[in-house]
């Protein structure tokens, strides 16, 4: 089986999986040379740990059953994407609404500011810059397809 085919089936059972509560959504699954599994699925609200369990025991069974991987030569890891993890999906954008993001252009600059609407073609950042009571807000509509990648910020 190639590896397309192998991840089209992995993206059927957990969208079937997921389709219980669709609180939560698949936003990426990779399989590496060494039949190690890496799903990564986020929720509007956040996944706990405790749905991760839940979605690769279902998984793992499934997988088993199956019998993709002759002899169980598999791992399977299932996380909700790191803060350090860019966004992907329109709907991780709607779910960061309000906060900090970086967002790399195609063409490699960089803006910084908090993520204040998304729509189907674009967002909408507010750019603050000085300090007190010479800060300034700007804000910047962006285009879905000017973006390389974005990645919220955390800031302490």
């Amino acid at each position: 089986m190639s590896n397309e085919t192998e991840l089209k089936e992995l993206e059927q059972m957990l969208q079937g999986i997921l389709s219980d509560d669709t609180e939560y959504f698949l936003v990426s699954v990779s399989i590496k040379p060494t039949n190690n599994i890496k799903v990564f699925v986020d929720g509007d609200k956040g996944v706990s740990i405790q749905k991760c369990v839940q979605i690769n025991r279902s998984l793992y069974k499934q997988l088993e059953e199956k019998e993709i991987y002759p002899d169980g030569n598999f791992s399977l890891e299932v996380s909700s994407p790191g803060v350090d993890e860019p966004l992907q999906l329109h709907r991780q954008y709607l779910k960061n609404i309000g906060r900090d993001v970086e967002v790399v252009f195609v063409n490699e600059s960089i803006k910084e500011g908090k993520l204040i609407t998304v729509t189907e073609k674009d967002i909408l950042l507010e750019i603050v810059t000085g300090k007190g009571k010479k800060a300034v807000t700007t804000p910047l509509v962006i285009p879905f397809s000017q973006i390389k990648s974005t990645t919220v910020q955390i800031k302490f």
